[in-house]
């Protein structure tokens, strides 16, 4: 039996009371996911379906690598080439210069519709499927899903998540990189490096509208207080994490999409993982903001989905 249609609304909300409501609806769900992350955040990681030992590398081996970088990539044709050519010219140059650094690029086509995956492969081809790799998932399963599945493929020493924009620029990984050393000596290995943005925040402000800055003081608010007080910007897609930290922390990570960051690190303060924040640069890139009600911050049936599959 078909449902009703809901009534319309007499008149569109006004800014405020939109701006209102998404920040309820966000502290509803930021407190879901505060549940879940409490609950099941352990010291011993759980046994994944997509986790178990076989033939593919798997995050349960030894290392082999001394770096993994994870791309999660959804339509990103247009931008892939450009941030791989940038990472792959300087990963292939720290190679050269000491021959005992090794590397893998893990690219993890999420369900896209475009060309993204044949992009990736001519990588593939130019550089051999040792340094580049792409894993493709037949469905969308949001950013944090795909980053999730690159990470339990890894075989890096140390793990890098990198958005697919090449916003950030990549020879940062070695300010990441320095903020893990500083955080020596790593509890059981364990040590995560966060990229940060929060040096920029007065002149993006500048640049957005009433609206938005109103959206992101409420969010970054809503995060402090009830999940993660100790990083001021949770949402930087450049994290640098020990292999240890990384099967630790998504082995109980169940939010796949907008908010996984903000559960990863929640459960990073629970199992008292050391974490840095480290400024990083950053460039707004066209084509990554998108209007706030088709984003994933309001995509409430896709967290109820997850937060179904937590149980």
């Amino acid at each position: 039996m078909a449902l009703p249609p809901l009534p319309s609304l007499p008149l569109p909300l006004s800014l405020p009371a939109a701006a209102l409501a998404l920040a309820a609806l966000a502290a509803f769900l930021l407190v879901l996911v505060c549940a879940i992350a409490h609950i099941t955040a352990k010291t011993m990681p759980r046994e994944d379906a997509e986790c178990k030992k076989g033939s593919e590398p798997n995050i349960h081996d030894p290392p082999t690598r001394e770096l993994s970088v994870v791309v999660p990539s959804y339509n990103e044709e247009n931008r892939l080439p450009l941030m791989m050519d940038e990472a792959l010219d300087y990963l292939e140059k720290r190679q050269k210069k000491d021959p005992s650094f090794t590397y893998e690029v893990i690219v993890v086509n999420d369900g896209s519709k475009d060309q993204t995956a044949k992009v990736a492969k001519e990588y593939c081809k130019k550089y051999g499927s040792d340094k580049v790799r792409v894993i493709s998932l037949e469905k969308n399963r949001g950013k944090g899903g795909a980053v999730r599945t690159g990470v339990f493929s890894s075989r890096g020493k140390k793990i890098l998540m990198a958005d697919a924009d090449g916003a950030t620029k990549f020879a940062d990984i070695e300010k990441v990189e320095e903020g893990l050393k500083n955080l020596r000596p790593w509890p059981k290995g364990m040590a995560i490096s966060c990229g940060s943005r929060a040096h920029l925040e007065k002149d993006s402000i500048a640049k957005r509208s009433y609206f938005r800055t109103l959206l992101m003081y409420g969010f970054h608010f809503l995060v402090w207080f009830l999940c993660v007080k100790e990083i001021r910007d949770t949402q930087c897609g450049f994290k640098l994490l020990t292999r240890e930290a990384a099967l630790q922390t998504f082995s109980n990570l169940h939010i796949e999409r907008w908010a996984f960051d903000v559960e990863l690190l929640y459960i990073a303060q629970r199992l008292k993982i050391p974490i840095a924040e480290v400024a990083v640069n950053w460039t707004e890139i066209e084509g990554v903001l998108h209007s706030l009600l088709n984003s994933d911050l309001i995509d409430f049936s896709g967290l109820m989905l997850d937060l179904s599959r937590a149980q």
